[in-house]
């Protein structure tokens, strides 16, 4: 097992017509067990993070540790890690039995300790009774363990995962999500897995790293990175639907805070305020302020909720989703913007509906106008 430090990591390719850099001031330290998500938008650099872990990309600056041990100028071979690739790159001449043991093979292990491997690993992955077939006669998901087979016979310090499941449809990669994360469990070994899927990312990951244009955005657990993002981007790319956006003011007004705008007006909780450090005077403040969509609801009929009525807002329904046990229901405020508040799919609105929506104040954040940076 392992520990891998990443040093102010940046990646540059020589010649191309976007000088940007494709990493840029990555610092990262994966303790011995974790399992870490690197997580953002086609184009972020997290596959170039990857490969140059795995050493198949050199670093311009920065250094790798695994262990202490500085490895940016030793070969993949020499890092002892293992990497199982979106494609599966098994293979197609050769059985399964022979594509998980090919590494051993070419490592000129003793062919009874390549048989004992081959087998006890299969039989974790539940493949035992495929070892004989070739990958075009097994399918995708046995496919897939097939080239996880190939990265856990090794016994690697690491596991580099590139969004593996992506080739999968979309039963087989609940499946195979959960024999990832059974697996990992049992054989506790660092894993950093590379996905653009934030489902996968939150379900199976201790930490997640959230990336966009070369950058990190935030790390923290699935918890934290959904209730507390680091910023609108974060706010924005995890969740789905994603965090509601709305742009207004921080204003004290009879005797209390208020988040306004020229269509609503809701007002702060004085411990929330307090924790802003907000002062009782007449100073404006431009901010944004966060929701989630289940931090907010909508009242039946016409009703008013006296003890949270400077909490609710009117607007009308716009669209509405069904998404299996939820439904989705877009309210427009107009010049305010619109919000998406999820119901149960049991509660039936139309467009045209005109609906009163509470916020729970508790649960709303404020982000920086400029900077898109969450106040804290």
């Amino acid at each position: 097992m392992a520990r891998v430090e990443l040093k102010n990591i940046s990646k540059i390719y020589p010649g191309a017509k976007n000088t940007a850099p494709a990493v840029q001031d990555f610092n990262l330290t994966i303790e011995d067990h974790q399992f870490v998500a690197l997580i953002g938008p086609s184009g972020c650099g997290k596959s170039t993070m990857l490969r140059m872990i795995a050493g198949l990309e050199s670093v311009t600056t920065g250094e790798i540790y695994i262990d202490d041990i500085l490895v940016n100028d030793l070969t993949p071979k020499e890092r002892n890690l293992s990497m199982v690739f979106q494609n599966y790159a098994l293979y197609p001449s050769l059985t399964n039995f022979e594509n998980i043991a090919f590494s051993l093979r070419v490592g000129r292990e003793l062919k009874y300790i390549i048989d004992e491997k081959v087998r006890r690993t299969a039989k974790v992955l539940e493949i035992d009774h495929l070892l004989d077939r070739y990958p075009r006669q097994v399918s995708g998901g046995q496919r897939q363990r097939v080239a996880l087979g190939r990265a856990i016979v090794r016994d690697p310090r690491v596991f580099l995962m590139d969004e593996p499941l992506s080739n999968l449809d979309a039963k087989m990669r609940v499946q195979m999500r959960v024999e990832i994360i059974r697996l990992h469990k049992q054989l506790e070994t660092t894993t950093v897995y590379v996905t653009h899927d934030q489902i996968e990312a939150m379900t199976m990951a201790d930490v997640i790293v959230i990336m966009n244009k070369g950058r990190i955005q935030q790390v923290g657990t699935p918890e934290e990175v959904y209730a507390y993002p680091a910023n609108t981007f974060v706010g924005g790319f995890i969740g789905n639907p994603p965090m509601n956006f709305i742009h207004g003011n921080i204003i004290w007004e009879n005797g209390a805070h208020m988040f306004s705008n020229s269509v609503m007006g809701l007002q702060i909780p004085p411990a929330k305020a307090e924790s802003l450090g907000l002062y009782d005077d007449n100073r404006l403040f431009p901010v944004i302020g966060g929701i989630r969509p289940e931090q907010l609801t909508i009242l039946p009929g016409d009703h008013t909720d006296q003890e949270h009525e400077g909490a609710c807002c009117r607007g009308k329904v716009d669209v509405v989703e069904l998404v299996g046990a939820d439904r989705h229901v877009h309210v427009n405020f107009g010049r305010a913007g619109n919000v998406v508040v999820r119901v149960d799919a049991e509660r039936r609105y139309q467009e045209g509906d005109m609906v009163t929506v509470r916020f729970n104040m508790d649960k709303l954040l404020f982000f920086h106008p400029n900077t898109g940076e969450r106040i804290r």
